[in-house]
């Protein structure tokens, strides 16, 4: 197996962002100024598998939004990178994961076709912190992250009424179904196309 590993670096106006991610395993931490957001990312790490290194200074003062955006996009964009021509990867996978009342179903394919549904509801609340966490975030970062990565992303929230738990979920939902799809258990690429 190739060493899957890729970094980014990202800067623009609003956000300067380096990501570097280890499909393979390694070790996990995220800086962002959202103590929130770093704890999501750390679920992303941990959960999927993967080493994972996250830096991002943003224009907090303004709005998380730019941050949080610009996140998935430079994470999407390593992930794809590291994935490489995805030679042997299971490529499909779902998963339903509880956290107490919550419930979130996830698939997703690794198709080279971005696509994300996203049906997540929240109570409406932020996550206190500082700066605190708007939920509506959430599906800021999984469109930017599967757009960038070119995957296909079906997250849906089964049940659940505390924020925190549908959103810690979520991620979790697709740290796990990320871990299974890049798994290598073949050699070709699993695609009639002979690409992906």
């Amino acid at each position: 197996m190739s060493n899957r590993t890729a970094s980014r670096q990202r800067t623009t106006a609003e956000t300067s962002i380096a990501v570097s991610i280890q499909l393979d395993g390694g070790a996990v931490s995220a800086d962002t100024g959202i103590p929130f957001f770093d704890h999501m990312l750390d679920q992303l790490g941990r959960h999927g598998g993967f080493g994972l290194e996250v830096r991002c200074n943003g224009d907090l003062q303004i709005d998380a939004h730019h941050t949080v955006e610009d996140v998935g996009i430079a994470l999407g964009e390593a992930f794809a990178e590291a994935l490489g021509d995805k030679a042997g990867v299971r490529r499909f996978a779902s998963i339903r994961v509880p956290l107490d009342e919550a419930l979130v179903d996830v698939a997703l394919d690794l198709s080279g076709r971005p696509y994300l549904h996203h049906d997540v509801e929240f109570p409406g609340e932020k996550i206190l912190g500082d700066p605190p966490f708007d939920p509506q975030l959430l599906e800021e970062f999984w469109r930017a992250f599967t757009v960038a990565a070119r995957i296909t992303l079906h997250l849906t929230l089964v049940r659940g009424k505390n924020t925190h738990h549908i959103l810690e979920a979520s991620f979790k939902g697709v740290a796990r179904a990320l871990r299974d799809a890049v798994r290598v258990e073949g050699v070709g690429v699993p695609s009639t196309k002979g690409s992906l």
